[in-house]
């Protein structure tokens, strides 16, 4: 019990963020940064006051202390902005494991223990040929046929790929990873940069990219320009982009663009090098609208916006399932969802 104590008490400091002394100095000095530091040793285990306490500082249930279901992180991979500090990596990881530990845990109560197929792609990736076979294989194989996909992260959920959404910053956009001896294919989506659905949908197949395609012995920007090709290609295919726009274009309008940002929820920009990657357009007319774009000031927030949701309610699905089947307690639907029965309870009358 004290060794488990102490790795998840240096666990629930990392994720957030804290020193020792600013753990220390976040509980009002009741205890010193050398008694945390024993803690986290496992030479001492505290009382109920001060493990209350500890709950509180770190934004954790009691229940946390004592979970058994760990998480073993294959390597994690950061789509940065710019220099991510270790510190916060750090805590970007441990969120993502914690947030893991929780879901991971309900599904071993349901007895739910769906392996994540993998769709068989070629074992190399030498050019853009190879992409859209690459994205035209996976939506042959999850039946998605040439059409729009309405939700990109609940289709990924459906797959058994865990999809977590954080608020993180600006310093990066999401990352991926493998959980459990490459069983589980995690993606992570940083909601403090990627604001919009249509950003959130490209960076989520950017990052199964990443996870599906050959790309280890791969140079990290020839492997960021394929895995953006790899996602233009998922959210729109080489034939829906055919049947929507023909062959060849020499000249496309901003409306045309954004109805099909619309009606396939990918970005203007995304849209315009995806048409160039397809040879609709020419790198002249990719180059003019990219500046077009900037000079308008869309860089950041474009126009016809698109309206899809990208959320999923698997968790929650799953949670209040097992507790109108009484699997599960009140309290421990609370600790799952990391929250005080009070607030639990606030939230389902909510939902009533």
């Amino acid at each position: 019990m004290s060794q488990l104590f102490a790795e998840r008490l240096k666990s629930a400091r990392m994720m957030n963020g804290l020193s020792l002394q600013d753990l220390s100095d976040k509980l009002e000095n009741r205890v010193s940064r050398q008694a945390i530091h024993k803690y986290e040793n496992g030479e001492v285990y505290p009382d109920s006051e001060m493990l209350n306490f500890l709950c509180e500082a770190l934004g954790v249930r009691p229940d946390y202390f004592t979970r058994e279901t760990l998480v073993e992180l294959g390597s994690i991979s950061f789509r940065k902005i710019e220099k991510l500090p270790s510190k916060e990596q750090n805590a970007i990881i441990e969120r993502t494991r914690e947030v893991l530990e929780r879901y991971i845990e309900l599904e071993e109560i349901m007895g739910i223990n769906v392996p994540f197929e993998s769709p068989k792609i070629k074992h190399s990736i030498t050019s853009q040929e190879d992409v859209e076979e690459a994205a035209r294989k996976i939506r042959e194989f999850w039946k998605l046929c040439d059409n729009p996909i309405s939700n990109v992260i609940e289709l990924l959920e459906n797959k058994n790929i865990k999809v977590i959404l954080i608020n993180a910053g600006d310093e990066f956009d999401g990352l991926q990873t493998w959980v459990n001896g490459k069983k589980i294919p995690v993606i992570v989506l940083n909601t403090g940069r990627l604001k919009s659905s249509d950003r959130k949908r490209f960076s989520a197949f950017h990052e199964l990219g990443h996870l599906l395609l050959p790309l280890d012995e791969m140079p990290e920007k020839m492997a960021e320009k394929y895995c953006h090709a790899f996602a233009g290609a998922m959210l729109f295919p080489k034939s829906a982009a055919i049947k929507e726009l023909g062959n060849k274009r020499s000249k496309i309008s901003i409306q045309e663009l954004g109805l099909l940002k619309q009606q396939y929820g990918i970005s203007l920009q995304a849209l315009i090098y995806r048409l160039f990657d397809l040879g609709i357009i020419t790198s002249y007319y990719k180059n003019y609208y990219y500046q077009y774009i900037i000079q308008m000031g869309w860089k950041v927030e474009e126009p016809y916006k698109y309206e899809g949701k990208e959320t999923s309610n698997r968790f929650n699905q799953l949670l209040f399932r097992a507790l109108s089947e009484e699997l599960i307690s009140y309290s421990k639907a609370a600790a799952l969802s990391n929250m005080k029965q009070s607030e639990f309870r606030t939230k389902t009358m909510a939902v009533e």
